[in-house]
Order: C-alpha cells, then structure tokens, then sequence
C-alpha cells in the first residue's frame, strides 16, 4: 500500500513539473499577441508598398543612358521597333500625293455663253457687212501672230455672210445655244485654270491630278486630270468639240477663234481643305516598324549607351518580358517580395536582440518604416532619371538613421536597403559595393556633430572614398581606366558630397521630427542665455549655481563609461528648473532668511519638494524642450526617499502614540527611475554635489566615502535597475566623481595677510 502511494505521488510530482516552452512554442506565443501582430502588419505593409512603388512585379531594366557595357548587347527575343524617320517620310510622301482640293465657279462659263450668244445675234440682225461693227466682226478672229499677214477685208466680209447664212434657219439661236452648251458640258463640269495654284516645293499634293468641288459643301469632290481643266490644253478639246457640234465649220471656226481668247479661269485653290486633305492621309499612314531578331546587337561593347540605344534595349526589354511565362512572371514576384520580407526578418531579429526599445516603441517603428519606404522609393524614381542621384536618397537615409537612433542600427539599415534599390534597378555588385563603401563611411564618421559645417566635412570625405572605390570597383570588373570610368565615379563622388550639403539643411527639422539632438543642437540649448536659464539665474542663484556645478561633474562622469557627456551637461542645467516657481524652500536659496519649513509639517514640506520635478517637467515643455531633457527632469531624483522629511515625520509619529505609522511611499519622488545610463549618471551627481557642500572639511577621503556611501544607497535601492549601468560603470562614475569634487574643494595657499584660508 505505502509503495502504491509513493508511486503515486511520485507521477503527480512528475506530472506538476512544467518546462520551459521551447523557441518554437515562444513563437507561437508571441504571434498570438496584438501588439506584436500590429507591429508585424507595419512592417508587411511598408514591403508591400516598396514591392508595388518599385515595380518589383516585373524584371528591372537595367540599362541607364551614359554606361558602358564590357560586351555586346544581343536581342533575346524578336520585337519591333518603330522607325519614327521612315514613318515621317512616309506622311510626306501622303501628303505630297494627296490631290488637292479645287473650288469650281461654273457660272462665269454660263456668263461666257450667254455673252457670245449676244454677239451672234448682233451679228444676224446686222443690215449688211459695211453697216456692221467692224470691232464686234474682229472678235470673231484670232489676231495673227508675228509675222502673218491678217486676212484682207474681202475675205472677212465673205466669212461674215457665209456666217449669216448658216444660222439663217436659226433665228432664235436655239440649236446654237444647245450645241455651244453640249461643248461647254466638261467645262464646266471641270473647270478652268491657268496654272496650279499650289505648289509642288512645298509639298502641298500632286501636280498631275487635283480634286474638284462645285462649293464646300459638296462631301464628294471630282478627281480630274491637271491637263483637262489647264486653259491651254482644255482650248484644244473645246476646238474639237465645237467642230462636233457645230456645222457647218465656219460657225466652228468663228466661235472657236471668238471663246479661244476669252476663257475665264473658274477654279480656286482651297487651301485649307487640302491641308485637312493632307493630315488625313497622313494619318492614315501605317507605322513602319524595323524587326529585330534574337542575335541581333543592340548596343556595342566599350561604348556609352546613348539614347537611341537605350529606346532599343527598353523595347526588347519589354517584349522580353511579355514573353515570359506566366509561372515564370509569379515566381519572380513572390521571390522579390519573399526578399522585402527576409530583409526585414533579418533587421527585426537584430532590432529584437540589440534594439529591443525601437520594436516597443510602435511611433519610432512607423517613422523608420516610412522612411525606408520613402527611401527606396525616391532611389528608385532617382535611379531612373539623372546617372546615379539614387546615391543621394540613400546617403540621407544613412545619416538620418545614424542620427535618430544608432550608428550599428544605420549600417544594418542602410546596407538592406540599399541591396533593395540595387535589385530594384536592376544594377550589379559593382553598384552595391560603391553605394555600401559611401553609406559606411558617412556613418562612421557621423559621431560628434558640434558645428554645421562637421556634414559638408562628412560628405566630402564620403566623395573621396566612393570616387576611389568606384574606379577601383570598375578596374576589378574589367574596366579600362579611361573617361567613362573616371566619369561615373565623378558622378558617385558629386551626389555623395551633395548629400552632406543637403543634409546640412535638413538638420533642424530631422531633430524635430524623430525627437533627436545631435551636439550642435544641444550645445544651442545648452547656451546660458536661454530664457530658462535666465529666470532661474534670477529667480533662483543659489540653484543656478548648483546646476552647473553638476553639469561640470557629470559631464565628465558620462564621458568617462562612453555616454553623451554633452546631454547629460546640457540636462544638468535644466534639471532644477522646477525650483524657480517656488525657490525659498529650497537651501540653496534659503541665505539668512531662514529655513521655511520650520513651519510646515513634513508631508507637506516633501508635497512641495518633490513638486519642483513636475514643475520643471511642465516649463520644460511649456519651452519647448526636446523629449530627452525632459526625460532628465523627470528621472534624475527616480524613487528616491526624501529623507530628511520621513526622518522628521517618523519622529513626530514616535512621540504621539496616537498617529498612524509613517507610509514611506508618501515621501517618495514619483519616478520614473533613471531609464538610461545619463539619467543614472545626473542622479548621483545631483546628490554627491548636494552632499558635499554638507562636508567640513572636504578632504579627498571623506568625499570618496560620500561617493560610495551614495551610489551605494542609490544601487541598494533599485535606482539603477532600469538604466543598463552596470557595476563596473558604476564604478567608474564613482571615480570620476571624487576626482571632480575632490579638485573642485581642492587646498588654497593661505597668504601672510590671511586670517583663515
């Protein structure tokens, strides 16, 4: 029985032991969280928009105008190529063959008509050949030409009766009339010209054939040979007609010799319908297309690709690519965006691990995933347009990182995103190598920004080493050191030092946006004619004096553990400000007035102490003052007891039996404890500085045991748990520190003149 119940016992004891989850089960926890799915949504959106703004679905183009490729670039596929040239010769040549459009005017021919029929009649009503107008009688004959003898007047008045005598039999002139009419039908049908009023050097239409419309209204225009409507050749035809037409041939002849002279011109060149004539076959003009088949070069080696060139890689890159399998097409999208997502595995492994608070704080998170996108974005644009400005996005990046959050965390970055611009664009690892070397070297020397000037500086020593590294990059992959190689790196080492001048213009609003100061801000802030400063040397000497007396002490003291020295200076000399509104109650504004708390109850005494840091918080706000500074206000007392009070009210509750005991929380600062290493380091300076002015005889061994004796209560206390100070810099700041006061309260020389020293 009893070795059935240790058994038992034994299996619950087994059963109740829990291990650790293994890494796969703390996985899962963590993905089972909001926060951390809300963080892992920002990041899969900033790839997504990378992923669609670079057009990461298809393949890069890779070719920009200005390189120099090492071989032959050869088609891959058969495309097409349109021949803007040939085309435009193409509607020349349409439009100098269009025939153009003419306005006919028959009526001036009906006019003709009706006139000669008038003179015919004159003629028939006339008494005889000496009583008719010999004038009238001369249009009916055509005057000789040089050299002929003119007909005698016999002749004449013998042509003039046999005239008369061949229209006898009619009198009303009717068949006349409709014979004349029937020979006129072309003419006026066609029209007449002298000559063609558009001209063939100027490429307005055919000089064989014209179009002919009776006004401009008429949609269906006659197509007629040049040489029918020509009053020269159209002459001929009308003598041949009227010879058909009339009989006998006297009245042919007559009326020949009589229209021969007199033919008015009835058509008018429409310019404006034939340049719309013109455009239209132009229009109608098919694109001539120049073939090119796999093989075929495209761009030579060892020379720059001109525009041209680039029009011809881009059209075979496109049908390329429209050729592509649709398996092949979806394989390369998910693998590039397979590519956002690992780069961002990889950035977010080592932000868990090194960077722990960029992941907690979610605004700081969005502001860098923003930035990355609009980095890889405006590279990407850039990298299309001018030869290599994409270097300029990507530098800024770089600064800004090293800036807003850490110099590792901007090499990491910077090198991710830019292999994602380089894919993107298509580029290789020559492009990589040089972009990496100038990122590098900018945030390596990007450390102590004290003047404005300290960028442009960075930016040129960035230029000289992405110039040297380019050719050097481009002798390794086979270029010649000749003009287009020290060309590109001229290019890489303007946009690089460009960078640095563009950076130095930014600066202000980079701090103001990512809550950040480099030195050359702080040293700005940290000018003691601040108004803050002012008032508190007004308001309060004795805790001006104090305030800088600590800013001496930690500044050194941050130095001596590779902190920011400078905040932690800067940070001393607001962190009392509070003390202003209300600067009596405090012994270092006391002087001979005497000591206001005498009259107050401890509770309330430690109400208005410990007010001073909340008070000093709201000013520094109210003023505007960066985010860290006040951060500093409101940690550099952390927890801590106010001692002095609790001593006092436990006291007073010892001798009243009656009282409650003392709550040590009520005489607590509210915290929060010293979030960094700079916070840490003002709380010990503020209170050693406070203390040591309590020495006597401040000798280097009594201001070493007061040092101990405070870190130590500090450390005992849990002041130092939240900040990363380890003990050994601890240590170090202890040093630091009774070396600082010690030479502060270091002997005088007392002259013979001197009482006391």
């Amino acid at each position: 029985m009893s070795t059935g119940n240790q058994a038992r016992k034994r299996s619950e004891r087994v059963a109740q032991l829990e291990l650790p989850p293994s890494p796969w089960e703390r996985g899962l926890l963590l993905l089972r969280r909001g926060d951390v799915l809300l963080r892992l949504g920002v990041c899969v959106i900033a790839s997504l928009v990378m992923w669609l703004a670079t057009a990461a679905w298809s393949p890069p183009f890779p070719y920009r105008i200005g390189q120099m490729p090492q071989r032959n670039i050869v088609a891959r596929v058969e495309f097409k190529v349109k021949n803007e040239k040939a085309t435009a010769e193409e509607k020349e040549k349409a439009r100098r063959g269009i025939q153009c459009i003419y306005e006919n005017d028959p009526q001036l021919l009906v006019q003709l008509r009706e006139k000669l029929k008038g003179r015919v009649f004159e003629l028939l009503r006339a008494e005889s050949y000496e009583k008719f107008d010999r004038k009238v009688w001369d249009e009916f004959f055509v005057p000789p030409s040089e050299g002929e003898e003119a007909l005698s007047d016999d002749v004449r008045a013998h042509q003039f009766e046999m005239l008369r005598e061949a229209l006898r039999n009619d009198p009303d002139l009717a068949d006349f009339d409709k014979a004349v009419q029937l020979a006129f039908i072309n003419l006026e049908r066609f029209g007449l010209l002298e000559k063609l009023q558009h001209s063939f050097e100027n490429g307005e239409g055919s000089q064989t054939e014209i179009r002919v419309r009776r006004s401009s209204e008429d949609p269906n225009p006659i197509l007629v040979d040049v040489n029918k409507v020509r009053i020269a050749e159209a002459t001929v035809t009308l003598q041949e007609e009227l010879s058909k037409q009339l009989t006998p041939p006297i009245v042919a002849d007559r009326v020949y010799a009589w229209l021969s002279t007199r033919l008015p011109i009835t058509l008018t060149y429409n310019r404006n319908a034939s340049r719309e004539a013109a455009d239209l076959a132009a229009e109608q003009v098919q694109q001539v297309m120049d073939t090119y088949k796999p093989g075929d070069q495209l761009a030579a080696a060892a020379e720059p690709i001109q525009e041209r060139s680039k029009a011809l890689l881009e059209t075979e890159h496109k049908a390329y690519v429209a050729q592509l399998a649709t398996w092949q097409l979806l394989f390369f999208r998910l693998s590039r965006f397979g590519m956002f997502i690992a780069l961002y595995v990889l950035c977010g492994a080592y932000g868990y691990y090194r960077h722990h608070d960029l992941l907690l704080d979610l605004r700081r998170l969005i502001m860098l995933q923003s930035l990355i996108a609009v980095t890889v974005i405006a590279s990407w644009i850039c990298g299309h347009g001018v030869r290599h400005s994409e270097v300029v996005a990507l530098m800024l990046f770089a600064m800004i990182v090293a800036i807003a959050h850490h110099g590792e965390l901007a090499l990491l970055f910077s090198t991710v995103v830019s292999l994602v611009v380089v894919l993107s664009l298509g580029q290789g690892l020559n492009e990589f190598v040089v972009i990496t070397a100038a990122l590098a070297v900018t945030i390596l020397l990007l450390r102590d920004v004290r003047s404005r000037t300290k960028l442009i500086y960075v930016g040129a020593a960035a230029a000289a080493v992405v110039f040297l590294t380019a050719i050097g990059a481009g002798l390794v992959s086979g270029h010649w050191l000749d003009g287009s190689l020290i060309e590109t790196a001229m290019w890489y080492a303007f946009w690089t030092a460009l960078s640095g001048v563009l950076m130095t213009g930014l600066l202000p609003f980079i701090e103001r946006i990512f809550d950040v100061q480099t030195e050359l801000s702080l040293l700005e802030l940290g000018d003691v004619s601040h108004p803050l400063l002012q008032e508190l040397v007004r308001r309060a000497p004795g805790t001006y004096n104090h305030s800088i007396n600590v800013a001496s002490l930690a500044e050194s003291a941050a130095d001596a553990i590779g902190g920011n020295g400078l905040l932690v200076r800067v940070g001393a000399y607001f962190h009392d400000i509070g003390k202003m509104l209300k600067p009596g109650y405090f012994v270092e504004n006391q002087g001979r007035s005497g000591n206001r708390h005498d009259t107050l109850l401890p509770a309330m005494s430690t109400l208005i102490i410990i007010a001073h840091v909340k008070d000093g918080a709201d000013l520094a706000r109210q003023h505007r003052l960066p985010k860290s500074i006040v951060d500093m206000i409101l940690q550099h007392h952390g927890t801590t007891l106010v001692e002095f009070f609790f001593e006092r009210a436990s006291k007073q509750s010892e001798m009243d039996p009656d009282s409650r005991v003392v709550d040590e929380g009520s005489y607590r600062y509210p915290g929060p404890k010293p979030q960094t290493r700079e916070a840490a380091v003002l709380m010990l300076a503020d209170a050693v500085e406070s203390a040591s002015r309590t020495l006597v005889d401040p000798g280097p061994a009594r201001i070493e045991s007061l040092v101990h004796d405070i870190a130590m209560k500090k450390l005992l206390d849990d002041q130092f748990d939240e900040c990363g100070l380890t003990l050994q810099e601890l240590r170090t700041v202890q040093d630091c520190l009774v070396k600082s006061l010690a030479a502060m309260y270091h002997g005088r020389v007392k002259y013979p003149d001197q009482q006391t020293a």
